[in-house]
């Protein structure tokens, strides 16, 4: 499922990162790697807080769809 579909609080695996190239890459500088743990902080006007190898990054709910969980 997206990463959009998980609850506030919630810990998820990412099982998958689609896009084109560039968006993957982006994400992945971000930390959002295959096999790595992400909690839903909050949704915040269209985008969503997630918290990813100990920081917090927002990222647009249009990103947040394409991290599959």
């Amino acid at each position: 499922m997206p990463l959009t579909m998980a609850s506030a609080g919630e810990t998820k695996q990412i099982k998958k990162v689609g896009g084109k190239e560039e968006v993957r890459r982006h994400l992945e500088n971000l930390g959002f790697v295959t096999g790595t743990d992400v909690t839903v902080v909050s949704r915040l006007g269209g985008n969503v807080i997630v918290s990813v190898k100990d920081s917090r990054v927002a990222i647009s709910s249009e990103m947040a769809n394409r991290i599959l969980v």
